[in-house]
């Protein structure tokens, strides 16, 4: 397991800079936002990145998990929030079992999406859950 890094600008931060634009996929009729990546963003794909969010219940493969900056209730999913508060986690190993809207942090590779719109745009990759310091009791 990893260890918590040294504080940091939050993955939600970096996640919320990027622009979106609709643009039409043939294959399924439909419009979907697409992120505008920059060179800041793609210089941090392929790098160690901790995510800390609510764990979504959503029944995606037996290592993958979603995460969200917000609650079930207002989250990407139920239409109260953007592409920018989910990352899909892909684990290592088959990850232990959440509660939905339990608070997890995870640390992976960040692996950047524009194009596969059956996947999130955020991807950790190689994931593992991140053991949190214990306050001195």
């Amino acid at each position: 397991m990893f260890a918590v890094a040294d504080p940091q600008e939050s993955a939600w931060a970096i996640f919320e800079r990027i622009p979106f634009k609709t643009r039409f996929f043939k294959e399924y009729s439909d419009y979907f936002l697409v992120p505008q990546f920059d060179a800041a963003i793609r210089a941090r794909e392929g790098k160690p990145l901790v995510v800390k969010g609510h764990f979504m219940p959503m029944d995606v493969g037996p290592n993958i998990v979603i995460v969200s900056k917000y609650p079930y209730a207002a989250c990407f999913f139920c239409g109260g929030a953007g592409p920018e508060s989910v990352a899909e986690v892909v684990f290592k190993s088959r990850p232990p079992k959440f509660k939905a809207d339990q608070i997890i942090t995870v640390q992976g590779r960040l692996r950047l999406n524009d194009s596969d719109v059956t996947h999130l745009n955020f991807i950790l990759e190689d994931a593992e859950v991140v053991t949190e310091p214990r306050a001195n009791q």
